[in-house]
């Protein structure tokens, strides 16, 4: 094959993985009832005039499936943390005991377990719009090549076998994370 159209595949299937550590990322901030220390990740901190993100003043532990806490290593930063994940706005509410800051972890309803469910699909769905868009890039490149009919057909056949194996990928992730949000 041309090294040209290998290039413009490579690239494709670059983009079509970024979508996919995104899209996993994304789905890693959406809890499925059990407490995980990842919940916690967008949280920043106000640590001595900065936002600094959580996991870099204090240390996240999960002792339990339905518990956070978060051990500071600064007794001090005790308010701030709790402040800090009230405005996070991720629907809990912290406890402090002087020591740490507890989270409990509510069982999620069956009405939340339907909205998150949405979240994730709507998740998926932005990941198949980049793994598209991907594709419609490869295959624009392609056309600019100055390379034989044939050529540029195997590559466009070539690049769409690539875009059906992320899609499915991305089809698969989603039912996983759909079947772990929605067990009760």
């Amino acid at each position: 094959m041309n090294e040209e159209v290998q290039f413009v595949i490579d690239t494709a299937k670059e983009a079509m993985e970024k979508a996919m550590a995104h899209l996993e990322k994304e789905l890693v901030k959406i809890r499925a009832g059990k407490a995980s220390p990842s919940m916690l990740s967008s949280v920043m901190v106000e640590y001595y005039g900065s936002q600094t993100p959580l996991s870099q003043v204090a240390n996240v532990n999960t002792p339990d499936a339905r518990t956070i806490s978060v051990q500071p290593w600064e007794k001090s930063m005790i308010p701030e943390i709790e402040t800090a994940i009230m405005n996070a706005n991720l629907g809990f509410n912290p406890m402090n005991n002087g020591e740490m800051v507890i989270i409990n972890v509510p069982p999620l309803t069956e009405e939340r377990r339907i909205q998150l469910t949405k979240q994730a699909k709507a998740e998926a769905e932005d990941a198949k719009v980049s793994i598209r868009s991907a594709r419609q890039e490869a295959n624009k490149d392609v056309k600019q090549l100055d390379i034989s009919e044939d050529l540029e057909k195997n590559a466009e056949i070539d690049i769409q076998e690539l875009t059906d194996s992320y899609t499915k990928k991305v089809d698969a992730i989603l039912e996983v994370k759909e079947a772990e949000i929605m067990k009760v």
